[in-house]
């Protein structure tokens, strides 16, 4: 796996902690920490579509962001575990799982067409 798709794995995190942020935040602390994940997510995402087709990028990312979120809210929030959504879950990440293998993976370090 090369640095970019770590980039959108890292954003993926990030973006389930601004989502739990958006629903539990509840003090300035709280809605600065979840503006800073905002940021990072998106800025991780970008960065990657530098070198990686943006489409599967975008799928991936919330993709992995939306089973991160369901998932959380299941072990940390007392959410109850549907074994209907697990199994849409476990789809999602099958599909997730299918775009990065079929994606070419290109280095970016020989393409000067992103630097102008």
């Amino acid at each position: 796996m090369n640095k970019d798709w770590i980039k959108v794995f890292v954003g993926a995190f990030f973006e389930v902690l601004w989502v739990i942020g958006l629903k539990h935040s509840d003090d300035i602390l709280a809605w600065g920490g979840t503006a800073i994940a905002i940021f990072i997510s998106y800025y991780l995402m970008v960065m990657a579509g530098q070198h990686l087709p943006i489409g599967t990028i975008y799928a991936v990312f919330v993709g992995l962001g939306t089973s991160g979120t369901v998932l959380a809210e299941i072990l940390f929030f007392a959410e109850p575990a549907n074994p209907l959504k697990l199994t849409f879950i476990g789809l999602l990440l099958i599909g997730v799982i299918g775009l990065k293998m079929v994606t070419d993976e290109q280095s970016g370090e020989d393409d000067d067409s992103c630097t102008g």
